[in-house]
């Protein structure tokens, strides 16, 4: 098992699934995050094709959230430009992915086009988040977020 302070946004990268999954399974949820997070695409295949998707979608998609702990809110950073879009709800719950306790960001209330979407994230490193994207109720994507302000070649 990972220790906290172990994994890098790259690493995550490079990571499988089920690795994946059992890194989340490992973590805690750590404190909400507050702040820019830089976004990562996890495809769970690691390799070159899980890098090169990864910086795809930050330069041309999604780029990260904005979170504001105090209110309970964060924002997507969109496109190239990182247009702040699509608003969440943020609230510590028990995941669906294993029943322990994570951070929610849920769109169900605030989105009409994400209505269906619920992301969990536990703090794998310290300002590291993984997460795990649920469409109606389905795990289907992981990503990260990264609150450290490092540069990091992803």
């Amino acid at each position: 098992m990972d220790t906290v302070a172990s994994v890098s946004r790259r690493e995550l990268i490079d990571r499988t699934r089920h690795q994946l999954g059992e890194l989340f399974r490992g973590a805690r949820p750590g404190p909400v995050p507050e702040g820019r997070g830089r976004g990562v695409v996890l495809l769970g295949t690691g390799g070159a094709v899980a890098r090169a998707t990864s910086a795809i979608s930050y330069a041309l998609l999604w780029r990260g959230k904005i979170v504001d702990p105090k209110a309970g809110r964060l924002k997507n950073l969109l496109g190239p430009i990182s247009f702040p879009a699509i608003v969440a709800t943020v609230y510590p719950e028990t995941s669906w992915y294993d029943g322990e306790p994570c951070i929610v960001l849920d769109y169900s209330k605030t989105s009409f086009v994400a209505k269906a979407v619920r992301d969990e994230i536990r703090e794998v490193s310290p300002g590291l988040y993984l997460g795990l994207v649920f469409l109606g109720g389905r795990h289907v994507l992981d990503f990260a977020l990264d609150f450290t302000g490092r540069p990091d070649r992803t």
